[in-house]
């Protein structure tokens, strides 16, 4: 007896192993089918295939979480996989985004020229709109 994705979707399947389809994760997330098979193009998910239907785990998920936190703190994708790839290595019994206290410091201090520079943009652009609404 085969199961379409719909058999699939949220329901128990063997061993406790909950399993969900592309849509389930998006709106889940809030985010959008292309994003998540862009992050499956780029190596960082990789769901089970049922013909056309993508079939995700709750590996897949737990990632899609730690994606999108990373994301979050403004990590690159490829400093996220490579995070990813260094807790594969370490088999913890949960993922989440391992920083060192270097990598916490990088990226705060990144992060401030960011701020920085939008800061300044936002301040020329009202600048630059004041003197535009004087003239009108």
């Amino acid at each position: 007896m085969s199961q379409t994705v719909a058999d699939f979707s949220h329901h128990e399947l063997g061993e406790g192993a909950k399993v969900y389809t592309i849509g389930d994760l998006a709106r889940e997330f809030g985010v959008t089918l292309r994003t998540l098979r862009f992050y499956e193009d780029r190596g960082l998910l990789s769901p089970r295939r049922d013909g056309t239907a993508r079939i995700y785990d709750s590996r897949d998920r737990e990632r899609l979480s730690v994606i999108l936190k990373g994301k979050q703190l403004g990590f690159t994708l490829t400093e996220i996989r490579a995070m990813l790839a260094e807790e594969r290595s370490a088999n913890g019994p949960a993922m989440n985004l391992r920083l060192s206290l270097d990598q916490v410091e990088d990226q705060i201090r990144h992060l401030e020229q960011q701020k920085a520079e939008i800061e300044e943009a936002l301040e020329e652009l009202r600048t630059r709109r004041s003197s535009l609404a004087i003239a009108a």
